[in-house]
């Protein structure tokens, strides 16, 4: 059967157009990249080649044993390049706006100088495991700016709504020049621990009239709160939004002072009409020259790099345990399920059966 366009001398092909297959013969599929070496990382990295430090990310973010080798080796040798960058969470409930008022605030702060990485972690898709809302698409402007860098990472079953890998990830941003590094949560409203671990500033944005001002009375989202954003703080919707502001102020007044002395202030923001970023980006200022004068900056991150490395050993043992006691696993795991053992119990017998397995390893050695 004849094509289209076969043996057709009237069809005319524009320089600089591809035709698909079907179309062109002579097409040829373009072979996948060799994986760069960790010196051609290392000097992407510091050079800003944003394709380098993707595929660094990307590095850094495999589950596979090799990869985790040469990741180790490439976050040690970018260390010294680290630690240059104001790292600020963004949390708040699903519907709040925390992309709109991350773009609009990126463009803001990449006018005033600043190089700006979002780590926006996404929820995970269960069929593919990737984002699921795609958050360099959501954010078009930001993404158009040369100072600025987007990162979707899926967030999979991570506490808090932090992937995996997120502080790995803030390490090599900051390696790549980026001084202002915001990392975007799923908003899941109860773990935010973890987003607190790995920051300088913690912000929390709230929605007036949705419930927030209830959601951030909560104690332990207020306690952790380095500043509060009233968002879509526009039109019609000010009047809550200033109402919104206010009880969160009477509330804050209810709990003690802070020990670095810090009052935690609350703004209201619209990402639609730009008031109040700029009094958010100056409050953010203020707090950094406040808690790096007070040197709690420095302490703070000395804490969170002997918090993570706790991390760090948990999760390596955890996946050491489950590779030893795997067939085991599974038997006890059933009997748990058809309720012939409490899953208390159960844990102790597995632990047993690893401890057992570790002695007969170490009396073989």
């Amino acid at each position: 059967m004849k094509r289209p366009f076969d043996n057709d001398s009237s069809l005319e092909v524009k320089a600089g157009v591809e035709l698909p297959p079907s179309i062109n013969p002579n097409l040829r599929r373009r072979q996948p990249q060799p994986k760069p070496t960790q010196d051609q990382l290392i000097d992407g990295i510091k050079n800003g080649d944003r394709v380098l430090l993707s595929r660094a990310i990307t590095l850094v973010e495999s589950r596979k044993e090799e990869d985790r080798f040469i990741a180790h080796q490439l976050m040690n040798s970018i260390l010294p390049l680290t630690g240059n960058s104001l790292r600020i969470g963004i949390t708040g409930v699903p519907g709040v706006g925390k992309s709109t008022f991350i773009e609009a605030f990126g463009v803001k702060l990449v006018e005033a100088g600043h190089k700006v990485a979002v780590l926006a972690v996404d929820p995970t898709s269960e069929r593919s495991g990737g984002s699921i809302l795609g958050d360099k698409t959501r954010m078009e402007a930001l993404s158009r700016e040369t100072n600025a860098y987007i990162r979707p990472t899926p967030s999979g079953a991570t506490l808090g709504g932090v992937a995996r890998r997120t502080r790995e990830t803030i390490l090599l941003v900051e390696a790549a020049g980026f001084d202002r590094v915001l990392i975007e949560t799923v908003g899941v409203g109860q773990s935010e621990v973890m987003v607190h671990s790995m920051v300088d500033m913690f912000l929390f944005l709230a929605l007036a009239g949705a419930g927030d001002e209830l959601q951030g009375m909560k104690r332990g989202i207020m306690e952790m709160a380095d500043a509060i954003v009233i968002t879509k703080a526009d039109g019609d919707n000010m009047n809550r939004a200033k109402l919104a502001a206010a009880d969160m102020s009477r509330a804050l007044n209810l709990f003690p002072k802070r020990s670095d002395g810090w009052q935690v202030p609350v703004k209201l923001s619209s990402a639609i009409t730009g008031d109040g970023l700029d009094e958010v980006m100056t409050l953010i200022e203020a707090y950094k020259a406040h808690q790096t004068e007070s040197r709690r900056l420095q302490q703070n991150r000395k804490k969170q790099a002997l918090y993570w490395m706790a991390q760090s050993i948990d999760e390596k043992l955890k996946q050491h345990f489950e590779l030893v006691v795997k067939d085991q696993q599974a038997e006890v795991a059933n009997l748990v399920e058809a309720g012939d053992l409490n899953p208390f119990d159960a844990a102790d017998r597995l632990i047993q059966m690893y401890e057992k397995q570790l002695r007969e390893e170490s009396h073989n050695k």
